[in-house]
């Protein structure tokens, strides 16, 4: 058995997961999904001052609170700097680490370090008006029909203070961990080719893809069931 921890990318709450949690549970595994203050069922909690730190200590109380030894954590888009940050702290309660089409920061970088220098100045005026980043339209991310609209219903706004939050880490004590990647190739989402460079061109990274889009855990939650199965 298995404790695995699923932690949502910008815009979404741990309700994304729902597809794959019965076949995780079903296996005999323990799966967590986190909702991060600010979105999902915690939208509530939005205000400019929630960011990158806070997401990292809403994952790192639940590993703390069930008391996980060894789990496996997911992090799905925006997530990989979350899951980094909560592996900086918590690396010896960590068995591996799973960015889904996530991103893959550097010490020192923040999640906006990806963009396009036209990505960051709209994002960052958006941030100035609103403090929030409103979500995404689904088809972004690869959706269509009725994916499309169940997403669409529940996407929130994502804190302002999370896009250009960055995060120091010891790299060498991240990539001591297992990691994985899992490539959502079809479509590929533009932001994440750095990511996928990345983990092509350094060492120790296990690299998995599936032919869907970024949102893999609603457009293909079979395929990415089987693969983390395979990781347990």
């Amino acid at each position: 058995m298995s404790d695995f921890v699923l932690v949502h990318g910008a815009w979404h709450g741990a309700w994304c997961w729902r597809r794959v949690l019965p076949g995780l549970w079903a296996a005999g595994h323990r799966a967590f999904a986190v909702s991060l203050s600010g979105v999902g069922e915690r939208a509530h909690q939005l205000t400019p001052q929630v960011g990158l730190s806070t997401h990292i200590d809403d994952v790192a109380a639940v590993i703390e609170a069930e008391e996980l030894q060894r789990c496996i954590l997911v992090g799905h888009s925006y997530a990989g700097m979350v899951i980094t940050g909560v592996a900086q702290r918590q690396a010896e309660r960590i068995a591996r680490l799973v960015y889904l089409d996530a991103s893959l920061p550097q010490p020192g970088e923040a999640w906006s370090s990806a963009h396009t220098p036209e990505t960051q100045a709209q994002r960052r005026a958006t941030i100035a008006r609103l403090g929030h980043l409103p979500a995404s339209p689904p088809d972004v991310f690869g959706l269509q029909a009725e994916d499309a609209a169940w997403v669409a219903r529940r996407m929130t706004p994502q804190p302002g203070g999370s896009y250009d939050e960055p995060l120091d880490f010891d790299a060498a004590r991240i990539a001591a961990l297992p990691r994985t990647f899992i490539d959502c190739t079809d479509p590929a989402l533009p932001t994440i080719d750095r990511s996928r460079r990345r983990v092509r061109a350094e060492p120790g990274w296990q690299v998995l893809e599936i032919p869907t889009g970024h949102d893999a855990m609603v457009s293909a939650p079979d395929a990415l069931l089987r693969q983390l199965l395979s990781l347990a």
